[in-house]
């Protein structure tokens, strides 16, 4: 397995997961929190999607899927482009709502299929790029891929567990 195999690996199981922690919820359950001012489903994908957006981007030197593909006004959320989710409270989770979760997957499939096409032509050398100075130290193309694999897969896996609450108040 070489390098471009084994990121098209991790971001695919990223893939899976989002898909089944959306997969059978209606737009109301994507927007319910477990308690409230907790994260939800919607918001979660949202925001591990537009993280990957973010930083698969910069690194490859394109603009993002979200403005690109207008998926901005699309999923027609009130924040402005550049917004990822950091620092978001209970209120701007509360505003993430979609009228059909098809949008919400649709907008991370756009996300990965661009991921997938910036990652299949990276070879190992490439890794040790360094990507953002701002850091120290500063962070390599490796560590910043890896970051977003571990940012997407702890938030996919929250995702799935309140869909599993979600479905068991059913």
């Amino acid at each position: 397995m070489n390098t471009a195999e084994l990121l098209a690996d991790a971001f695919g199981r990223v893939q899976e997961d989002v898909h089944g922690a959306v997969d059978r919820l209606t737009a109301d359950e994507l927007a319910e929190p477990v308690e409230p001012g907790a994260n939800t489903v919607a918001w979660l994908v949202w925001h591990l999607t537009r993280v990957q957006d973010d930083h698969v981007a910069e690194v490859a030197g394109r603009e993002q899927v979200w403005t690109a593909d207008g998926w901005h006004g699309r999923l027609g959320l009130p924040f402005r482009p550049a917004a990822t989710g950091f620092g978001h409270g209970p209120q701007q989770v509360a505003q993430v709502r979609v009228d059909d979760p098809a949008l919400l997957t649709g907008y991370f499939d756009a996300v990965h299929a661009a991921t997938l096409e910036y990652v299949k032509g990276l070879r190992n050398a490439d890794l040790d790029r360094i990507v953002d100075e701002r850091w120290d130290p500063p962070v390599s193309l490796g560590a910043r891929l890896v970051s977003v694999i571990n940012d997407d897969t702890q938030h996919a896996g929250q995702a799935a567990f309140i869909r599993g609450v979600l479905l068991r108040r059913r």
